[in-house]
């Protein structure tokens, strides 16, 4: 929290585009409630597969609560077991993970007037819809900071708030895709994409991302098609010649 409030004050006019303030945050709060309704469940999902896993209730809590991150908590769930398998659970934590390199390059812009431990306080609320509704209010002439935490900050809290309901109650929600809650997130990741104004030239990244990814879902072992796919669209998205993406738009 004393990172946060200092961000708030090393943003005072020091940078006439950029700011951060209680304000933008709230907006971003309430920017990201209808989708963080649905986290719930989700978060409710993962609770009750913690205790039928054999976690402690606290266990559960504390991996929501500081870890926040959905796929890896169940990809973990998979593999639970004492000892901890401390170096397999951080290879797949990595291989889910690796897009975040690229989401953080395309805020960086965005966070460079703050110092780099402030940079990294900004994004530890950082999840894929966040940082989609965020960077698309970027795109559409945003500067307020407060967005990017806000959208977090309820994706945060329905996740936790989530977790222990599924504790509480040890039942509900288990198998989200039954009520197509698990293409919410997808629908919503491809509004905000088909919706921020993409340029034509983006279309080949996507289609090496989704081809990649898909082949690697096929035929290498689990959550690797995640990275697979990321790699795959940023590097095609490097190579291509910068003039695609001055003179193309959709």
């Amino acid at each position: 929290m004393a990172l946060f409030l200092g961000a708030f004050k090393a943003m005072k006019l020091k940078e006439k585009t950029t700011k951060l303030n209680m304000e933008g945050t709230w907006r971003g709060i309430r920017m990201m409630m209808p989708l963080a309704v649905f986290t719930v469940a989700f978060g409710l999902a993962f609770g009750v597969a913690s205790l039928h896993q054999g976690l402690a209730g606290w266990e559960a809590m504390l991996l929501s609560v500081f870890v926040f991150t959905a796929p890896s908590q169940f990809a973990a769930l998979e593999i639970w077991s004492s000892p901890l398998p401390l170096l397999a659970l951080a290879a797949i934590t990595m291989a889910i993970h690796t897009r975040h390199m690229l989401m953080g390059a395309a805020l960086y812009p965005w966070l460079k007037p703050l110092p780099t431990h402030q940079q990294f306080a900004m994004v530890f609320f950082l999840t894929d819809s966040s940082w989609a509704m965020a960077l698309g209010e970027y795109h559409r002439g945003e500067r307020n900071l407060g967005i990017l935490i806000g959208c977090g900050i309820a994706m945060w809290s329905a996740w936790v708030v989530g977790t222990g309901i599924g504790l509480v109650f040890g039942g509900g929600i288990t198998e989200p895709e039954r009520f197509g809650l698990d293409v919410i997130m997808l629908c919503f990741l491809l509004m905000i994409v088909v919706g921020g104004n993409p340029r034509a030239a983006m279309a080949l990244p996507w289609l090496a991302a989704a081809a990649s990814a898909l082949m690697a879902y096929w035929w290498l072992p689990p959550y690797l098609h995640v990275m697979v796919g990321a790699i795959t669209g940023g590097v095609v998205a490097i190579l291509l010649p910068g003039r695609w993406f001055r003179e193309s738009a959709l």
